[in-house]
């Protein structure tokens, strides 16, 4: 190896070890805490580090760095010194203490921006990328009550769930944290880069693998662990039965941390998931202040206060099961509910079974896709779709004659299920 100045050996020696192929982070540990540093433990025998963590990884330790080292060095050199990165080590004290409560840390993290949002409490939300309306809705504003209330938000900067997550946790103090499954020095997906490049400027971004290391499959759950570990809690917010966020939870689950997931439509095929580990014991949330209380995280009085304690659906309302109604909030007096078909007049009631139901404009089709599986108001819709008051209610109506849309009490509105 060439010589470097004594600032960068140490740098070298952590990075010649995270390199080192085949070497797992759980021996590597084992080796650091027998040993110590890195440059004690390329000192150290075959034989020594063979009777610490096996042959397998004392070959991997003292087998010569591959020929372009001295190229990786120098970009990892070069990628420190700009304005806002960090690599930090597992001596530093920089590291997450969070981390370090995993079998196996990973020996060097990459990190852009905000040190000090690593040694914070944090909550992970994750979720689909394919997300509703409703979902990265919930996402967003779980995310930034919860920041709000100090606690950072940890999430995988992958579309759906995860961006809406960012983009609340952004919103409050406990600010955000992107643990992605790339290089620190790539964005994936491209259609993240504005989002990336915010959270490095106010919140952090950290990456265990080497710069330049494109996206892969394989990475992600690996990446998964990481978010794991870094929090206390995990709350899924919508996922499939096979999604990504449950090997999330599971990984979180066997490290000792709580999960939490939003229940949802028995229709909806992204509740499935959350169905599924509410079944097998995770704790089901409806509020931002119920992942609060579980975890013991003190919320501060003005943030509750300015919360409203908003519920997933909205403002708490009664389920009425012998009339088998969704359950459904007061509304604003400004927000008036259109007639339903019981009490609209006869020229506008739902045509009988017998006839045929009228076809549904481009218009309808769009609003079909912003309601979701959830019951949304007026306000909601409008807000997801960017129509007007009247092309809105008329669009509903057209829906709710096709027997796609029921009219609820209370200005909500929900899909029509069909037996």
């Amino acid at each position: 190896m060439r010589t470097l100045p004594a600032t960068d050996i140490e740098l070298a020696a952590w990075l010649r070890l995270s390199l080192a192929p085949g070497l797992k982070p759980a021996a590597l540990r084992l080796l650091l805490g027998a040993f110590g540093l890195p440059q004690a433990i390329f000192n150290r025998s075959s034989e020594a580090l063979a009777g610490i963590a096996g042959e397998a990884a004392a070959r991997a330790v003292l087998a010569p760095p591959g020929p372009d080292f001295d190229a990786q060095l120098d970009a990892v050199i070069a990628w420190r010194a700009l304005a806002g990165n960090h690599v930090v080590t597992l001596d530093d004290p920089a590291y997450p203490p969070a981390l370090l409560t995993m079998p196996d840390p990973p020996p060097l993290l990459y990190i852009k921006g905000r040190l000090d949002l690593l040694h914070t409490r944090a909550v992970a939300l994750v979720g689909s990328r394919s997300a509703t309306p409703q979902g990265a809705e919930d996402a967003e504003r779980f995310a930034r009550e919860l920041s709000q209330a100090g606690v950072t938000i940890v999430s995988g900067l992958a579309l759906g769930i995860d961006g809406a997550a960012h983009r609340g946790g952004l919103e409050g103090a406990g600010g955000t944290v992107a643990v992605i499954g790339t290089g620190a020095d790539l964005v994936y997906p491209a259609a993240h880069h504005a989002l990336a490049r915010q959270i490095a400027a106010q919140g952090a971004i950290l990456s265990e693998w080497p710069l330049g290391t494109p996206a892969r499959a394989a990475n992600f759950p690996q990446r998964n662990r990481l978010i794991a570990g870094l929090v206390s809690g995990v709350v899924i917010v919508e996922a499939a039965m096979r999604s990504g966020s449950l090997i999330t939870a599971r990984l979180a689950n066997e490290m000792g941390r709580d999960i939490f997931a939003l229940p949802g439509s028995i229709h909806a095929p992204l509740s499935r998931g959350c169905h599924r580990i509410i079944k097998q014991g995770a704790r089901l949330v409806e509020t931002p202040d119920e992942v609060l209380e579980e975890l013991g995280f003190a919320k501060p009085v003005a943030a509750k206060a300015a919360s409203g304690q908003a519920m997933l659906w909205g403002d708490a309302g009664v389920r009425d099961a012998s009339a088998g109604l969704a359950s459904v909030a007061n509304q604003p007096d400004s927000v008036a509910a259109p007639a339903s078909a019981a009490t609209r007049p006869e020229s506008a009631a739902a045509p009988k079974s017998s006839m045929a139901p009228p076809a549904v404009s481009a218009e309808a089709l769009q609003l079909l896709d912003a309601l979701g599986h959830a019951p949304a108001t007026l306000e909601i819709l409008a807000s997801r779709t960017e129509m007007g008051d009247a092309a809105l209610q008329s669009t509903l109506l057209q829906l709710e004659l096709a027997g796609q849309v029921t009219a609820l009490p209370g200005g909500r509105f929900m899909r029509a299920t069909h037996s």
